[in-house]
């Protein structure tokens, strides 16, 4: 089996800050990109911020600014440091990787967390 676990979601005030860990486990060779997504009932899945394997990130255009997002690849670990947080922030986010089998370790394929609830205040 392999997991990728969220944790550090919570509720905080317009203007605060949070920051979200994902830790991948099980039987994987390798990790390839990993990314944040939020998704909001009724509305469509966006993107947050992917990372490569080499560190380069890329983020969607209303976090820019504010939300950096980093990795630790002895620890199989993506993070996402928020920000100046806003209530249109506010969803679940949930946690992408790209991971490399060990029953296929020339193609990467996606995994999901189970995702972590950010609610931001007024």
């Amino acid at each position: 089996q392999v997991q990728l676990v969220e944790s550090g979601g919570g509720l905080v005030q317009a203007g605060g800050s949070l920051r979200l860990s994902c830790a991948a486990s099980g039987s994987f060779f390798s990790i390839n990109a990993m990314g944040w997504y939020r998704q909001v009932p009724g509305k469509q899945r966006e993107l947050v911020a992917t990372i490569t394997s080499s560190g380069n990130p890329n983020y969607g255009d209303t976090v820019k600014g504010r939300f950096a997002i980093s990795r630790d690849n002895a620890k199989n670990t993506v993070y996402l440091q928020m920000n100046s947080l806003k209530p249109e922030d506010t969803g679940v986010y949930y946690c992408n990787a790209d991971l490399f089998l060990r029953s296929d370790p020339w193609t990467s394929q996606p995994w999901w967390g189970q995702g972590t609830q950010v609610t931001v205040t007024s």
